[in-house]
């Protein structure tokens, strides 16, 4: 009997990058990792707007310094600005940040926190390798954000009661979305939030649930 093989996922990117070497090669590495996906681009801030709109892509890679419209200046409050409209219009978009200026981030800290899609950041001058991670990462709706633009270890009250649950009485997600009244998805949500702020991501071999449990016992998060 035929068996139909399963086919590749079908995705959509959109780069947004003003530099057309920049932009030329993450083209080059997102085609090579994903050769079925359909990748967009804009260069200004407002034409990155029009194409979420009308595309939806499941990923979007944002540098931060961009001009606002065709013929203006590139400066870093345009990126901002557009990482801040996109998370509070799309708050599931998977997003990556590649850009040389990572640290000023840190403005958009409280945003980054409430957001429910993928967020991962990588600098510019950062190995080929750690920008298909980090995409990676993005469309599993995982989080990365450099320790520069972290305040010491700020976990809210519904993350430290997942901490709970899970580690003083050994509740599964489904269990704990049931006491907190909250979804299932919430619940994995949170824990990305977590694992970013603990800096616990994933390693091969290992069980990211007994690293969170670990680092946590270990920065006296849990008893």
């Amino acid at each position: 009997m035929h068996q139909t093989l399963p086919q590749p996922e079908k995705r959509t990117f959109l780069v947004v990058d003003d530099h057309a070497m920049v932009l030329g090669g993450t083209l080059d590495i997102l085609r090579k990792e994903y050769p079925q996906a359909d990748i967009m681009t804009a260069s200004t801030a407002q034409e990155a707007l029009q194409q979420v709109a009308q595309i939806t892509p499941d990923l979007v890679i944002v540098d931060l310094v961009m001009p606002e419209a065709i013929g203006e200046t590139p400066q870093a409050n345009s990126g901002l600005q557009l990482l801040k409209t996109l998370m509070e219009h799309y708050p599931s978009l998977n997003i990556v940040v590649q850009s040389a200026h990572v640290r000023t981030l840190v403005w958009l800290k409280p945003s980054i926190d409430n957001h429910e899609g993928g967020f991962t950041v990588v600098d510019k001058s950062q190995p080929i390798k750690d920008l298909v991670e980090m995409v990676d990462w993005a469309l599993h709706e995982r989080i990365y954000t450099p320790r520069e633009i972290r305040n010491g270890l700020q976990l809210k009250p519904d993350w430290m009661q997942v901490l709970q649950f899970a580690f003083q009485e050994s509740l599964q997600d489904t269990a704990i979305a049931k006491r907190m009244n909250v979804s299932e998805r919430t619940v994995q949500y949170y824990w990305t939030k977590i694992r970013d702020v603990l800096e616990v991501y994933p390693e091969k071999d290992k069980n990211l649930r007994i690293q969170t449990e670990v680092k946590a016992r270990e920065e006296g998060v849990i008893d």
